[in-house]
């Protein structure tokens, strides 16, 4: 969208990357993002910020919605957070979603459906998890007992999962925030694609931790709360996987029947 008569100077800075595609990327990377949140990261004025959020909401590319406000909220009406859209996200993912869904429906019918095949869909998640967890491991272990969330986030984000750790709202331990997830669209469909990264964060972390929300099951953020505990390195880990998994009881990811 063009502004007739205008030429905003942090467009014409830019160059090739324009303004309304920073904002989202910020979006993106960061989780939903207030206009405050967002002008003081790129370094634009909130005028400016909100101009392109007008145009990106018209392209249904992000969408606003209430912030979430933890402990006693003060006076006035919390400000609104931007969220990426499924359509916003479309623009930045890579992968093949269709390709991806019709060979975890070949693999579930080919183990016999119904039961059987949702533990095949598990076993390829589980063993999908365990493949590309190598690194992820590795960066775990070389971190400080106190950085594991933080090396574990980074590692991610190398990924493409846009992921951040911090503390907790009630201070007992870590979110670990995956602001991007390539698979959102077929996690919607088997959802034992986020209970296997779960289970593989708990065996990595050596802790029970939980899946508080989910990209695939609506939410802005996959969000993992890990204890203090295993940030602070109180929990021994083997370096053998656990044969009992560490599962949330969460139904973050799942799909309401």
């Amino acid at each position: 969208m063009k502004y007739v008569g205008e030429a905003p100077q942090e467009e014409l800075a830019t160059g090739e990357h324009s303004t309304r595609n920073r904002v989202a990327r910020s979006i993106l990377d960061h989780g939903p993002s207030t206009v405050s949140e967002l002008a003081g990261r790129l370094g634009l004025t909130q005028a400016a910020v909100r101009r392109h959020l007008d145009a990106l909401v018209a392209d249904s590319v992000v969408e606003p919605r209430e912030q979430r406000v933890y402990g006693s909220r003060g006076r006035g009406r919390p400000a609104k957070a931007f969220a990426l859209t499924d359509c916003g996200r479309d623009a930045f993912d890579q992968s093949y979603d269709k390709l991806a869904a019709d060979a975890l429906h070949w693999i579930s019918k080919a183990a016999g459906g119904g039961e059987k095949g949702e533990a095949a869909v598990a076993a390829f998640a589980r063993a999908r998890v365990a493949g590309q967890g190598e690194g992820y491991r590795q960066a775990v272990e070389a971190a400080d007992p106190d950085r594991r969330t933080e090396a574990l986030a980074r590692a991610l984000s190398a990924d493409g999962y846009a992921a951040t750790a911090r503390s907790a709202p009630n201070q007992q331990g870590e979110q670990l925030c995956q602001h991007h997830c390539p698979v959102a669209h077929v996690a919607e469909q088997y959802p034992q694609l986020c209970e296997a990264e779960t289970e593989f964060f708990s065996d990595l972390l050596g802790t029970h931790v939980q899946r508080l929300a989910t990209i695939a099951h609506g939410d802005g953020v996959c969000t993992t709360f890990i204890p203090r505990s295993a940030s602070s390195g109180d929990t021994a880990r083997s370096s053998t996987p656990q044969t009992t998994h560490h599962v949330s009881e969460s139904n973050a990811g799942r799909n309401p029947a």
